[in-house]
């Protein structure tokens, strides 16, 4: 397996997460992901990867024979209905709902919603509000 290229976020070089059931986060991961306009990277034996985020089966390599305790992770999404349509995915596909789409009191225009997927990990999506970037990710080539 070789990379030729990665994007990379702010702060985070990558998160992994070692679940319960691989098969159960794949298609709840896939599906909320898919939702934001992001797909899915790769897979691997005992993993798969979307960007920075990891996944991993408890039983593989990188896992060290342990789950990872109850995290929370939010994805930025383009906008509010992205927020919805990233919610109504996990619902649909194993997650459970821990906060539905609206405002929140973090800031002005901060819109998100929240989900538990199958480890009962907190996973969020937010839209911040209308904002300049100065770039959409930082690209790594080798």
């Amino acid at each position: 397996m070789e990379t030729n290229e990665l994007h990379r976020g702010r702060l985070i070089d990558h998160l992994q997460l070692v679940v319960a059931d691989l098969e159960k986060s794949k298609k709840f991961y896939s599906a909320v992901l898919g939702s934001l306009g992001i797909s899915m990277g790769g897979e691997g034996p005992g993993f798969f990867w979307c960007d920075e985020l990891f996944i991993s089966a408890v039983d593989s390599q990188a896992s060290a024979g342990k789950l990872t305790g109850r995290t929370h992770l939010a994805f930025q999404a383009q906008d509010r209905d992205a927020v919805k349509k990233f919610y109504e995915a996990g619902l649909a596909s194993g997650g459970k709902d821990n906060g539905g789409p609206g405002e929140r009191p973090y800031h002005p225009g901060y819109y998100a919603a929240f989900l538990l997927d199958p480890d009962g990990n907190n996973i969020e999506a937010v839209f911040h509000g209308p904002a300049n970037r100065s770039a959409d990710s930082i690209k790594i080539t080798f």
